[in-house]
């Protein structure tokens, strides 16, 4: 599948995924966010879309992203890291961007701590891919892909 968008794929991070490689290895596994970036990018450039990639660890950085997305972004892969358990203020951000979104999260949350089985962001993201490690984030991405793809030829069908 090739899909072109004028805007990119707002890819989010959220809290202490800077750390990965080093944070809990077992659970997280050895490669670095830049490496997953890496992965991204080379994987959008093969599905024709570009992609924003950022992290942070402040929960109203990420709020004003999603904010953000909604004008310059054609969609956003979000892995809000324990934000996605705790932030309204993500949701609603999220629900205000009016884009799909995929949640992302390394780890199967739904084989750890009770805690990590709620999601905020679930509420407004079209989908949920996660235990797949880094691999999760080129998963999310072909689902977008498809998304758009549809949402592309859907405005191109004659009324």
């Amino acid at each position: 599948m090739h899909v072109s968008t004028a805007k990119p794929v707002y890819v989010l991070n959220g809290p202490n995924l800077n750390m990965l490689g080093l944070r809990e290895p077992s659970i997280y596994g050895h490669e670095s966010l830049a490496d997953v970036e890496v992965r991204v990018r080379s994987h959008a450039e093969q599905l024709g879309l570009r992609i924003d990639f950022r992290q942070t660890n402040f929960e109203g950085e990420l709020v004003t992203w999603i904010q953000e997305a909604r004008d310059k972004a054609c969609g956003i892969l979000l892995n809000a890291g324990a934000l996605t358990h705790t932030s309204i203020a993500v949701l609603d951000a999220l629900s205000a961007a009016e884009l799909p979104a995929i949640e992302v999260h390394l780890s199967n949350v739904f084989r750890r701590e009770a805690f990590r089985h709620h999601s905020y962001v679930s509420l407004a993201a079209v989908g949920v891919i996660c235990g797949f490690g880094p691999a999760s984030y080129t998963l999310a991405l072909d689902g977008l892909a498809n998304i758009l793809a549809r949402k592309t030829s859907d405005s191109k069908a004659p009324a």
